[in-house]
């Protein structure tokens, strides 16, 4: 009898090209593979130009694989998921509605009757800090209130993959501290399966039960760190400091990989006549 979990989310050689504008093949991603557990958190590091938001279009059906699959509770992604929410750095609030209509849209976009997607959206707001502002637009709110507001519509709509590309990336340390034990203990209760995506190493390792570095050109896995840690995390502890310069010193080989790459391109297209710009 095989009792092996069929995964969450599962890439198996999941690829994607682009055409650039003189007509060249470029990859984003190169042959990619990664299963990932339901309730589990997974973080995605690496430098600008490695495919970390190209992975998470893959996985969220904004985008599609020219090779390799992407799959969900073993099912292939081709679109858009109403279980599965994107949540980006710039909100995407509409400005003329209040917290708590812009909650609403996402349950009546699900066909939630009126009073009961108002019960949920004042819970969902409630559960982020946040239903005193009910009422408020978003130029009346601090950033870190309007990533609460989108992160309630999210919640609201009770989806069992949350996606985040850079979600905090914005806001100053403070905020963005107490917002990442906010979404923790909001996983925790929910048991949600999160990807995120972070420039943030420290946040990587705060977050993750796993940590991704990719490396670019072409965009790839070169490492993949399991984060053995209790919650709640402290960031001044002996081995959160060991995980901290494992992937520091992990994140700079590819930083300077990557560099020396890039110089040797530009090299080559001053050769062959190029400005190199």
């Amino acid at each position: 009898m095989n009792n092996r979990r069929t995964p969450k989310i599962s890439l198996v050689n999941a690829e994607k090209t682009y055409r650039s504008s003189s007509g060249e093949t470029q990859t984003a991603l190169a042959k990619a593979s990664l299963d990932i557990n339901e309730g589990e958190f997974v973080c995605l590091v690496g430098p600008s130009g490695c495919g970390k938001s190209t992975v998470i279009n893959l996985m969220a059906g904004f985008e599609k694989p020219n090779g390799g699959t992407v799959t969900i509770d073993g099912k292939p992604v081709t679109e858009p998921d109403p279980d599965h929410i994107m949540l980006f750095q710039d909100y995407g609030l509409f400005p003329w509605k209040s917290a708590l209509d812009n909650v609403l849209f996402g349950l009546k976009c699900r066909g939630i009757r009126d009073q009961e997607a108002k019960q949920k959206a004042l819970a969902a707001l409630d559960s982020v800090g946040l239903a005193t502002y009910a009422q408020r637009h978003p130029h009346e709110l601090s950033g870190g209130m309007k990533q609460r507001v989108s992160l309630a519509r999210a919640l609201a709509v009770e989806p069992s993959v949350l996606f985040m590309d850079e979600p905090f990336a914005a806001l100053d340390a403070f905020t963005k501290l107490h917002l990442q034990d906010e979404l923790l203990e909001l996983r925790k209760k929910r048991r949600l399966t999160v990807v995120f995506v972070t420039h943030d190493l420290e946040e990587a390792i705060y977050l993750g039960d796993r940590v991704v570095l990719m490396a670019p050109n072409p965009g790839r896995f070169v490492n993949i760190m399991d984060i053995d840690l209790a919650s709640p995390r402290n960031r001044t502890d002996d081995r959160f400091d060991h995980y901290r310069k494992q992937l520091f010193t992990a994140f700079d080989l590819v930083h300077r990989e990557s560099s020396q790459m890039n110089r040797a391109l530009v090299t080559e297209s001053i050769q062959q006549g190029g400005s190199g710009i």
